[in-house]
């Protein structure tokens, strides 16, 4: 698997690092005695689109669970603006998690409230703002999806392109610090594929947003991320511009981004011998 530590840079050693957001130092965390994770580094400078792509299973929604402390890591450090999460409190953990906005996979609306009342939800659970000031602004975060129109639609109403459009508006209703995406474009037909990913872009940058896109859609993620960061066999195995992912040589790289069948990505998890499995003579 090779040394833990061990990632192909693409960065110019010549730039000045961005103020990180968001840090992982020396990060690893599974789940039971699966290792997932192992000494992962990994900087988002503020303000920026970071793309996390890899292999399925090889922990990118891992890290998002790291970032809102869902699960805690075996050994290292996961720094929210200079804080180390595993050290926060109860309330302080939480006020944390309201400086985050997520998109979660297929958004995830409450199917029996309506689109405005999804959006509103986060408002009234987290401020105590007065219903005129909360119409207001659920009615600027529709209109900045394009979904001023459906407020009063129910999520069984709505498309799957507008759902997520929905759910975008309710992630950024706090107007948080950082959005988490979790896969979202999965499932979307090429128009609205191309809208999600204009309104991160836009929304990241009108909002003076830091974004973390998790996704396997290579051409849409590459065409709207600052950096892109390639997670594979538990670390983190290159990270810089989507450009430099491209021209890469290193062969996981080159396998990935290239859709190649055959490479260093492990097809067949660790295992013993077949004929030991089955019971048969060596």
């Amino acid at each position: 698997m090779g040394p833990p530590n061990s990632v192909t840079s693409v960065v110019p050693v010549s730039a000045a690092p961005a103020t990180a957001l968001v840090e992982l130092r020396d990060v690893s965390c599974g789940y039971g005695d699966r290792i997932i994770l192992e000494s992962v580094n990994l900087r988002v400078p503020r303000g920026k689109v970071l793309a996390l792509i890899g292999t399925s299973g090889g922990g990118k929604t891992t890290v998002l669970r790291l970032l809102g402390r869902q699960i805690r890591p075996l050994s290292g450090q996961v720094l929210f603006d200079g804080q180390d999460l595993a050290g926060l409190n109860l309330d302080q953990l939480y006020a944390v998690r309201r400086r985050m906005g997520m998109l979660f996979q297929f958004g995830a609306l409450f199917t029996d409230l309506s689109v405005f009342e999804n959006v509103a939800f986060p408002l009234r659970e987290h401020t105590k703002l007065p219903e005129a000031m909360i119409r207001d602004l659920v009615l600027m975060k529709l209109n900045a999806v394009g979904l001023r129109g459906a407020r009063d639609l129910m999520p069984s109403e709505v498309s799957g392109g507008m759902a997520r459009r929905v759910a975008l508006a309710r992630a950024i209703a706090l107007e948080p610090d950082l959005v988490l995406y979790d896969e979202p474009f999965a499932g979307l037909d090429p128009i609205s594929l191309g809208i999600a990913a204009r309104l991160i872009r836009d929304l990241n940058d009108a909002l003076g947003l830091t974004s973390i896109v998790v996704s396997h859609d290579l051409h849409e993620t590459f065409g709207i991320a600052d950096e892109v960061a390639m997670i594979a066999n538990g670390r983190v195995v290159a990270q810089g511009t989507p450009d430099e992912l491209r021209r890469s040589e290193d062969p996981l790289v080159r396998q990935f981004v290239g859709a190649q069948p055959e490479g260093p990505v492990r097809f067949h998890q660790p295992a013993v011998p077949v004929r030991q499995d089955f019971g048969l003579p060596a």
